[in-house]
């Protein structure tokens, strides 16, 4: 994937095991990609390597067709070996590979996202060689419990010094996502809003319109 149509994604969708339970990802994966989704992280925290390896591999392929990229979280093996487009890594992650080797892991990689949540912290994967991060949490949200929102004004100090992209994450949904435009993103990664409503591409397509 290139690095122009990296830049041209502006929905970034979850298959998050956390919400999907029992459905089939690549079901998920379709229904996100039908309302917009241009962008897909595999989020399976709790399940072993195998089980991601083999839950990316269903994403990927129903991903595939459409041209949507595949991210997986935190896991670089596994995101090569499901043949992902890329890794997304958390802070604590990132600072686990140490600076000299990695160039070395990542090489098969062709998108690393990195998760900030200071304007210390995106400035530092700009400069460290991230293609894109998250920025966030912006509102409270029941996927980081306990962590403190950076709110909408870490987003107008990103707009302001920040060249790569970056999506806002974090308790986004369609009451809030004004204010997030407002603060001058174009942006947006939204999970729960999306997974955990009725109809998950009506809920998508309307992010989507919004972003429009």
């Amino acid at each position: 994937m290139s690095k122009t149509r990296l830049a041209r994604c502006r929905l970034y969708g979850f298959v998050d095991t956390t919400y999907i339970e029992e459905l089939d990802p690549g079901d998920v994966a379709r229904e996100l990609i039908a309302g917009g989704v241009d962008i897909i992280q595999v989020r399976a925290k709790e399940k072993s390597h195998a089980e991601r390896v083999a839950l990316s591999l269903t994403v990927v392929s129903a991903a595939f067709q459409y041209k949507v990229p595949v991210i997986i979280n935190d896991d670089i093996e596994a995101a090569f070996e499901a043949g992902a487009d890329g890794v997304h890594l958390g802070q604590e992650d990132w600072a686990a590979i140490p600076r000299e080797g990695r160039t070395e892991r990542l090489a098969n990689m062709r998108i690393v996202g990195l998760s900030t949540h200071s304007l210390d912290q995106a400035l530092a994967a700009e400069r460290d060689g991230a293609d894109y991060i998250g920025v966030g949490p912006i509102f409270p949200t029941a996927t980081k419990p306990g962590v403190k929102p950076v709110g909408v004004e870490l987003v107008r100090e990103v707009v302001a010094r920040v060249k790569i992209p970056f999506f806002a994450i974090g308790g986004i949904t369609l009451g809030n996502i004004g204010e997030v435009l407002e603060a001058g993103a174009t942006r947006v990664a939204v999970v729960s809003a999306i997974l955990q409503a009725a109809a998950r591409t009506p809920a998508a397509l309307a992010f989507r319109e919004r972003l429009a």
